[in-house]
């Protein structure tokens, strides 16, 4: 993620004085409600959240250039309001559960070791809901080594085992990019860190101002949480204020580096020699990625590859491609049968869709300085003015160690692949693994695909363990793509916890973790090769903007009798 925008009207220095003024008197009367009373907080919220998903989403479509009669309109409601609703629902439920037993969940059995001893959390599904509307789709929190299961109840929700919390005042940099990121950062520090909190919004997408203070009315008027406009001046004045404890930060690297070590130069290399760096206060921090898409070599068949084709185009084309978790780079077998069928697929499929508005600050600059005088890249679409096309670079050399596309989150509609010699799955498994974690950027998020069939041949799901072991990112996703990681909410979102302040890569922490774990080295998202009804997340679904509302409301108020209806809509699609 990169850039920066002009807020159309920072919020005054005074008044953000008045605000974290206000915010430090409430800290500590905060830190005292009990789980019981955080929960009804929260149940309170979600009414007002249902009254301003259309609005929300509406502003979002608007400010995006989407059609809001189209399916595309529908990835401002998943990706705004509904995840929002599911979030905050959620960590009601497991305030619920502290008040009542004293764990936030998931229930005893779920906490366990895998068949090599180390200590997973089965996170996903945990309702019949969940199971009817995700058939198939798993997710597990693989904690990091040494833990055990004892270790793992002990460790989670600490907040609420202090005797005697005091709470303090966070800040989180809200990120421009998708609408539900600011509040969602929100709710992490204060439900699961215990703080009071200050957003501020970037201006990318302040216009979500007024709907953040409708929808979280209940929080906003106990003086518990407050949202301001601003860019960077805001920003720089609101990280080194003194009432502000520590800071969580939604946006580049560059962004992350400059807060905690200064402007680049000699006085940066010095302070990075000596671990002094400018900030003082604990920053946590989500930052990108350039995410693999690695292709598995096998016997897939001409559907199989088709649902791979439009998977692969989803992870592109949602949000233009402006997403943390976007897939940007595909990892193919050379010499594996498959692979040019299934570029010339993914290459029809982004033919297909529309170019988008490249709303994101930088977005032309980025594309213009990683497509340059390139000779292999292939333009698709009629893009108009404000749009790019989508754009493929296929045959990168995986040898060269100066590939920008490599170590350059594009954050716009470039998608490359690279092509790596393994004579067999497992070989390959192996050597993406190692391509991944010593040629890319970024620690977020990766993806997998591969055949159950291939997966079943003789020494194929070891290796596959050992892959998914070894990849040094905070999600990885087996056959489908890690944005559902983001939404799923009781699954932590972050970068792999190798990531240091000198070298942040995507990121440190974590949030949404509705389970308040600690101790994460990563998660694990399962999911089918193919999935039938094609998912409402897909760009090929043609009845997703249908859908999408039914799912806030479900969110709202979880029932399996609100299920059919969002099946057939889903069978029409």
């Amino acid at each position: 993620m990169s850039a920066s925008a002009h807020s159309t009207a920072d919020t005054p220095t005074a008044h953000l004085d008045e605000l974290l003024a206000g915010l430090r008197s409430k800290a500590l009367e905060f830190a005292k409600v009990s789980p019981s009373a955080r929960a009804a907080l929260l149940r309170a919220c979600l009414p007002a959240i249902r009254a301003q998903a259309r609005p929300w989403a509406e502003a979002a479509i608007a400010a995006k250039g989407l059609d809001a009669g189209r399916p595309q309109a529908s990835e401002e409601w998943l990706a705004g309001p509904m995840t929002t609703m599911r979030n905050t629902r959620l960590l009601a439920e497991a305030l619920d559960a502290i008040a009542t037993t004293g764990s936030p969940g998931p229930e005893e059995k779920k906490v366990h070791r895998d068949e090599r001893g180390r200590t997973v959390v089965e996170v996903f599904p945990n309702t019949v809901v969940d199971s009817l509307l995700y058939t198939g789709f798993n997710a597990t929190v693989r904690m990091k080594e040494g833990m055990t299961p004892a270790d793992v109840r002990k460790a989670q929700g600490s907040f609420y085992k202090q005797a005697d919390p005091k709470g303090g005042v966070s800040l989180v940099l809200g990120a421009g990019n998708v609408t539900s990121i600011p509040p969602m950062d929100a709710l992490y520090k204060m439900f699961v860190d215990g703080n009071v909190c200050l957003v501020k919004l970037n201006p990318v997408n302040e216009y979500l101002e007024e709907h953040l203070d409708k929808a979280f009315a209940p929080l906003v008027e106990k003086g518990y949480l407050k949202f301001v406009k601003g860019g960077t001046s805001v920003g720089t004045y609101l990280v080194n204020h003194p009432e502000v404890d520590d800071v969580h930060i939604t946006g580049s690297d560059r962004t992350h580096d400059l807060i905690v070590w200064g402007p680049p130069g000699p006085e940066r290399e010095r302070r990075m020699r000596e671990d002094d760096p400018v900030l003082k206060k604990a920053i946590t921090s989500e930052l990108g990625c350039v995410t693999p898409v690695m292709i598995t070599p096998g016997a897939y068949s001409d559907s199989e590859l088709a649902f791979i084709a439009q998977n692969v185009a989803t992870m592109m084309v949602n949000n233009a491609s402006c997403n943390c978790n976007a897939g940007k780079m595909l990892i193919t077998a050379k010499g594996w049968s498959g692979r040019d069928k299934l570029l010339g697929l993914i290459k029809a499929e982004l033919g297909a869709q529309k170019p988008r508005k490249a709303y994101y600050p930088g977005a032309f600059d980025r594309y213009k300085s990683l497509v340059g005088e390139r000779a292999d890249v292939l333009k698709l679409g009629d893009a108009k003015e404000g749009e790019l096309p989508w754009t493929l670079v296929f045959g990168l050399d995986s040898a060269n160690k100066e590939e920008e596309l490599f170590i350059t989150e594009p954050f716009c509609p470039i998608l490359s692949e690279t092509s790596l010699e393994a004579s067999d799955a497992a070989a390959f498994l192996k050597a993406a693994t190692a391509f991944c974690n010593e040629r890319l950027w970024g620690t977020l998020s990766a993806v997998l695909i591969i055949h159950p069939r291939t997966e079943a041949e003789p020494g194929v799901s070891a290796a596959l363990y050992d892959a998914v072991d070894q990849l040094r990112y905070g999600a990885v996703g087996i056959n489908q793509w890690t944005g559902l990681v983001y939404g799923l909410v009781t699954t932590p979102w972050g970068a792999h916890p190798s990531s240091t302040l000198k070298n942040v890569q995507g990121g440190l922490g974590w949030v949404h973790n509705t389970f308040m774990l600690e101790g994460i080295e990563k998660v694990v998202l399962r999911g089918p090769l193919t999935v039938f009804p094609k998912p409402p997340w897909f760009v090929t679904s043609k009845t997703a903007h249908e859908i999408a509302p039914k799912l806030v409301e479900l969110e709202f108020e979880p029932s399996v009798l609100k299920v059919p209806a969002i099946a057939i809509a889903a069978l029409r699609g």
